[in-house]
């Protein structure tokens, strides 16, 4: 008998038709002779509907109260799936982020698990039950509600999954797998079998949007076997582990990010210490900054730009706007007029020549790039959001990844 832990998207649960499906689904696994533990996110657009909610009230409400409203969205999606259990004849049983014992920081909105107490979650797992979890919270040492920011479901099925030491975490989406790039964009991107957790890290932390990164994190850190399938086509997925057959393929796949912008400091002293003090100015405020351009010095100053995301563009230019006499710089530039485009592939290491030939697909598209940055398994540019989705296509045609 294995233990499965699987986890529904909110569009996988979005109507009762849907609902009935996942139950479907999450019995068929049971009946198999499974131990099977279901982690739901809230329905549809429930999060959007509850944040216009609150808006309604308060423009500018505490992240607190902003926790404690977002979490009933996950609560009444484990309990409309427990019924459809029961009505199907099954033993099972809800219980919410607090009731499993998920323990998180004290970070609200964006709360990190510490430890999970599932002494309650055997107990039922015992009683042959099968157990519906709510994904994205927990609770903190105040005994508050948390939550866990954007994709706090994976996050929570695969670090229930690494909890009870779980065979297999299967996280059921909209899509039926991991692909080479987006189908939306690239109508004959190919399905990968397997792929590495490195690999999938990449893609996720770099705009695909199929896993988030802190699942994949976790995913890793304790080894958890994953698969990334569909709730609506039953097909085979992807399935996400530590070591794949790579030898064939240098390039797994492409990942575009729209939701990046430009910062540009320019006439900057060139003396040390000025990177380090923009960044940890930035890093202070928890935002995060990807790829850095530094300018060779001339006639004693510099110009530093470097990118970060949209939603946190507007804070990066207060603050540098706020610290301009420290940081002494002549003017402030920025744009959200670039996408981010990737390319990721542990076989790249090994393979010369891999981002040469990633530039000659931009050059032949006559995209021209603006900032580059560079690690062992990827190679990102800066371009003009307007070309981004040609530049996929021209680059998946170059590694002829169809």
């Amino acid at each position: 008998m294995s233990l499965i832990v699987q986890k529904f998207g909110g569009s996988s649960v979005a109507d009762a038709e849907r609902v009935f499906n996942v139950a479907n689904i999450v019995t068929d696994t049971y009946k198999a002779g499974n131990s099977v533990v279901v982690v739901v996110s809230a329905q549809g657009d429930t999060t959007d509907d509850l944040i216009a909610k609150a808006k309604e009230i308060n423009e500018s409400p505490s992240k607190r109260e902003m926790d404690m409203l977002l979490s009933t969205g996950e609560q009444i999606s484990i309990s409309l799936l427990a019924m459809a259990i029961e009505k199907l004849g099954f033993p099972v049983v809800s219980l919410t982020g607090w009731q499993v014992g998920v323990h998180t920081d004290s970070n609200y909105s964006n709360s990190r698990i510490r430890k999970i107490d599932h002494e309650r979650l055997q107990k039922e797992l015992d009683k042959k039950n099968i157990v519906i979890v709510a994904g994205f919270q927990g609770i903190n040492r105040y005994g508050d509600i948390t939550t866990l920011g954007r994709g706090g479901s994976d996050t929570s099925a695969v670090a229930l999954a690494a909890a009870l030491h779980a065979d297999l975490c299967e996280i059921y989406t909209d899509v039926d797998g991991v692909y080479t790039t987006d189908p939306r964009i690239v109508k004959n991107a190919a399905k990968l079998k397997e792929i590495t957790f490195d690999e999938m890290l990449e893609l996720a932390s770099l705009g695909a949007n199929v896993l988030h990164n802190r699942s994949v994190e976790m995913g890793k850190k304790y080894n958890v076997n994953m698969c990334v399938r569909s709730s609506l086509t039953r097909a085979e997925g992807t399935i996400v582990k530590e070591v794949v057959d790579m030898e064939k393929m240098m390039v797994r796949g492409i990942a575009k990010d729209s939701d990046v912008a430009r910062i540009s400091i320019c006439g900057i002293e060139d003396t040390p210490g000025k990177a380090f003090r923009i960044f940890t100015l930035l890093a202070k405020k928890s935002i995060n900054v990807d790829i850095i351009l530094q300018s060779i010095g001339r006639d004693g100053k510099k110009d530093i730009s470097f990118t970060v995301t949209e939603t946190n563009l507007e804070e990066a230019l207060r603050l540098l706007e706020e610290n301009k006499d420290t940081i002494a710089y002549e003017n402030l530039s920025w744009t959200k007029d670039v996408s981010k485009i990737s390319i990721v592939g542990a076989g790249m290491v090994s393979n010369p020549g891999v981002a040469a030939k990633m530039f000659e697909a931009l050059y032949e598209a006559q995209i021209n790039i603006n900032m580059i940055s560079t690690s062992e398994i990827k190679v990102s540019v800066l371009i003009d959001s307007a070309l981004a989705d040609k530049a996929v296509r021209v680059i998946h045609d170059k590694f002829d990844l169809a």
